[in-house]
């Protein structure tokens, strides 16, 4: 009898965590999507420069969503940025990033952190799409050619040369600004 209770006991179990982990993919794919990153007042600001760049708009027609920049693939990395992505959550609902003053009242240091993370990763969401050994120099201009070229040679990293490509880059508040900002 005790044999039968622990088996039962077990399938439940077992049930029970193929049910959470389905439903925790679920609930990680939900929060990946556009409209599920975008339905933050801040973020509509994101999602109209994104519409005017390559990564929205191409003639292949593929385009590049929020999480295909801003999360990595990989488990252990998309967890940390999803914890991360509370802090965002946060001041929105605060008011600290809620209207378009706000938002760019706080957008350098926004985007510094993210380059930053960028760096950090050697630009491990664009290399999802945009690979060295994927590149075929010789397929592009001049000017494109020789700097990949040489940025590969220096190990710099997409970021480092490509601020800008999704998003309006912001300006550098000048030192007064700073200031008032610490």
């Amino acid at each position: 009898m005790a044999k039968r209770v622990s088996l039962g006991l077990a399938i439940i179990i077992f049930l029970a965590g193929v049910v959470f982990t389905g439903l925790f993919n679920v609930g990680l794919s939900a929060t990946n999507e556009m409209v599920f990153c975008t339905s933050c007042h801040s973020m509509k600001i994101n999602l109209e420069e994104l519409k005017e760049t390559v990564h929205y708009k191409s003639a292949s027609g593929v385009r590049a969503t929020c999480a295909d920049c801003h999360v990595p693939k990989s488990f252990g990395p998309k967890m940390v940025a999803k914890v991360l992505a509370y802090k965002d959550v946060m001041h929105e609902i605060l008011g600290t990033i809620d209207t378009p003053e706000k938002y760019e009242a706080h957008r350098w240091g926004m985007a510094n952190r993210v380059w930053d993370k960028m760096r950090a990763t050697d630009s491990r969401e664009c290399r999802s799409c945009h690979e060295w050994d994927a590149m075929d120099l010789a397929e592009q201009d001049r000017s494109a050619r020789k700097r990949h070229g040489r940025a590969r040679d220096e190990g710099k990293t997409c970021i480092d040369c490509h601020k800008g490509i999704a998003h309006e880059e912001p300006d550098e508040p000048d030192e007064e600004e700073a200031a008032g900002e610490a």
